[in-house]
């Protein structure tokens, strides 16, 4: 078989290693348009039920990630400046740089036999005819949120687009936090979050936001990007100690809520961010788009070379096994991305223990049952809280 892949990130390079180490007679070819060694964000954060699918999956990819990861056990939440630390269940999960995980899949891929050109930039899948690719018998974009190859398809695959309210950008910043965080800030009348988290000995992720009503009432439509960064800095000088948020094409934006009714279109197909955008609120877009590849290449493999078994019926096992179970993930991604787009309400309505609960409850997928299960200190807090304010349950405070 040949595979035409569009995109070298970690989906698309995952896909290439697992299809490659079970078949590696057939013909692998990534077209990336960066060059090997650029990338563009910080930390990758990775659970650990995510890191047990991709230890399953590939072993040797698996522990080159974890010797390269920082770990951290907790969360600590802040609303109304009130800090309250939250113990992962099991061991925690941890991040590590793009930049590590990207090198890590490279030199797996080229030592499994993946044919990757880098720094090779297509508009259109047609352009794959210039690299010998144009036969191929299966295509993937897994070229991320601007797939081209979605583009050239958007009415085979049924593509839909729109955008939510809340602005945000992500930066850097040269410091290692002791552990991720959320902090939630009224400042100047406006509703602000950062979401930060450690990847490294001296560095961390950290992720600005805040609602349309802050972005519009502090004129941030008219700051520069420094400007902006420099608001930032200010609200959340608490947190930095007096480090500076560090931009790596650091784009302010809303996000685009990508959405396709056919995970295929003929002979091409979709994973990760190309297929579905998944909101960073929920977690790590990397690992979902992870979990993408391992279930096409499972897909493409499962009947070796048996011709009896078109690439089209491969593809189509791929969309009907692997799509139930991200539609769920997908359906917690939208819950939560709408429980932020009230963020302001939530952050006047609540008490900060409410507001956690709030917080950990909004994606319906975590009743109060689970959430005693999994967090029982963090439960028990609540229902202190709960007694010594005279009620017995949350108050109302979720999407509908």
């Amino acid at each position: 078989m040949k595979i035409a892949i569009i995109g070298a990130g970690p989906s698309g390079l995952y896909l290439s290693i697992l299809v490659k180490r079970r078949c590696p007679d057939w013909q692998i070819s990534i077209i990336e348009q960066n060059e090997a060694d650029s990338t563009f964000g910080f930390g990758v954060v990775l659970a650990e039920a995510g890191l047990a699918r991709l230890q399953a999956a590939d072993q040797a990819t698996h522990d080159a990630m974890v010797a390269k990861m920082t770990f951290t056990t907790h969360q600590i939440i802040t609303a109304k400046e009130t800090p309250i630390a939250i113990k992962r269940p099991g061991h925690g999960g941890g991040a590590i740089a793009r930049i590590d995980l990207l090198n890590i899949l490279q030199r797996a891929a080229i030592d499994a036999g993946v044919d990757i050109r880098f720094g090779t930039r297509i508009s259109h899948p047609d352009e794959l005819r210039q690299f010998g690719l144009d036969d191929a018998d299966v295509v993937v974009g897994a070229d991320g949120i601007n797939s081209i190859l979605r583009t050239a398809n958007e009415a085979a695959f049924g593509t839909t687009r729109s955008f939510l309210s809340n602005h945000f950008a992500w930066f850097g910043v040269g410091k290692a936090f002791p552990t991720a965080a959320l902090v939630f800030r009224e400042f100047e009348g406006g509703a602000f979050i950062a979401h930060y988290y450690p990847y490294g000995p001296s560095n961390s992720t950290f992720v600005a936001e805040c609602d349309h009503a802050t972005w519009e009432r502090l004129g941030m439509e008219k700051m520069s990007a420094e400007e902006r960064q420099h608001l930032f800095e200010k609200v959340f000088a608490p947190e930095l100690g007096g480090h500076a948020l560090i931009s790596n094409n650091s784009t302010w934006r809303q996000f685009p809520v990508i959405r396709n009714a056919h995970w295929t279109a003929g002979n091409a197909v979709l994973i990760g961010d190309a297929e579905t955008s998944a909101h960073f609120s929920i977690g790590s877009g990397t690992r979902i788009a992870m979990d993408d590849a391992m279930a096409l290449a499972e897909a493409l493999v499962r009947d070796g070379d048996d011709a009896s078994v078109t690439p089209l019926d491969r593809l189509q096992r791929f969309a009907a096994t692997r799509g139930p179970e991200k539609s769920k993930l997908i359906s917690a991604s939208e819950k939560s991305y709408r429980w932020y787009e009230n963020i302001a309400e939530w952050m006047q309505r609540f008490t900060p223990y409410e507001f956690i609960h709030a917080f950990m409850t909004r994606t319906g997928r975590v009743s109060e049952e689970r959430l005693a299960a999994a967090y029982p200190e963090l439960m028990q807090q609540i229902q202190d809280a709960r007694r010594l304010a005279g009620t017995a349950s949350a108050p109302t405070g979720q999407p509908a």
